[in-house]
């Protein structure tokens, strides 16, 4: 079925959509407002995350959207993140879900994921997401950001197999080996940063295709990541471009057009965990959140 109540089947036998709705850098109104487009033009799956510090909006805009729509909580695939400071045992992590829930205003998530491997936590703070995850807090449990190093690491100590890396995906920066790495260990890969941050748009082979076919350059991008098996998390705060961005089922990019798209991967090095203090064990946590400061909004 291609539409978007497609799903992909996760290594656990649950069965996810290929294509949602992400609300990074989105402050607590906007993301409620986003959600609520979202749903209501058919989009089943929202990605949202503790550091992004939306997930009160995006719990209201998943209330009000779910009954505007007159749907059920379960029609809905939800994902949010532990981010790096929050890491940790069991009774941390779980307290840190506890109060995830609250804000989402959710009994469960359906995709729970470790946001960053910071590498004095991330394998204790996986032992905590498989407990969670057997417990029935969490429906599917797995990793964003991992290089094929740390994720071989946390394989060998682990019992439940990710199912799910959600990486930089976009024409330019394609993670060949971490995505052919992920396949072989039945990790399916998902995609942020879809649109390269907006730099894929402007490339002239994709905007060839887009004449070529009479779509968007950013319609040539999603599809292109739907036909190479890709799940996808697109953000937007407008409510025509949320529509635009799903507007990609009645047309097929050709195979050749396809490999053309491929060339564009730069083969540049995608994860920059040099930057960061918390890659060093010794290191600060980064714990920020990463958008403006709207704490004091009133949903």
């Amino acid at each position: 079925m291609d539409g978007l109540h497609s799903t992909i089947k996760l290594n656990n036998g649950i069965e996810m959509p290929r294509l949602g709705l992400g609300v990074w850098k989105t402050n607590n109104r906007d993301s409620r407002d986003s959600v609520i487009a979202a749903i209501k033009h058919g989009y089943r799956a929202i990605d949202t995350a503790r550091q992004y510090g939306n997930e009160r909006g995006t719990g209201a805009g998943i209330r009000e959207g779910l009954q505007q729509a007159g749907l059920k909580r379960d029609d809905l695939f939800v994902t949010t993140k532990l981010y790096n400071g929050e890491q940790g045992d069991y009774d941390k992590v779980s307290k840190v879900l506890d109060n995830q829930l609250s804000d989402l205003g959710l009994d469960y998530v359906d995709l729970y994921l470790i946001h960053w491997p910071v590498d004095a936590t991330y394998i204790e703070s996986y032992h905590a997401l498989e407990r969670l995850y057997k417990e029935g807090k969490v429906r599917a449990i797995g990793v964003s950001n991992f290089d094929n190093d740390r994720m071989s690491k946390l394989l060998e100590e682990s019992e439940v197999i990710p199912a799910i890396n959600q990486m930089e995906f976009n024409p330019s920066q394609q993670e060949k080996d971490i995505l052919t790495f992920d396949e072989s260990h039945g990790i399916q890969l998902e995609a942020w940063s879809p649109l390269g941050g907006g730099k894929s748009l402007s490339n002239p082979v994709i905007n060839e295709l887009a004449k070529k076919y009479g779509r968007s350059a950013a319609q040539i991008i999603l599809r292109w990541e739907w036909q190479r098996d890709i799940i996808t998390v697109v953000k937007s705060t407008h409510e025509k471009r949320i529509v635009e961005n799903s507007d990609i089922f009645d047309f097929k990019i050709s195979d050749e057009d396809i490999q053309r798209i491929n060339e564009l991967d730069e083969n540049s090095r995608g994860l920059w965990y040099d930057d960061f203090k918390w890659h060093n064990p010794n290191g600060q946590y980064g714990n920020s959140i990463d958008q403006w400061d709207d704490t004091n909004e009133q949903l």
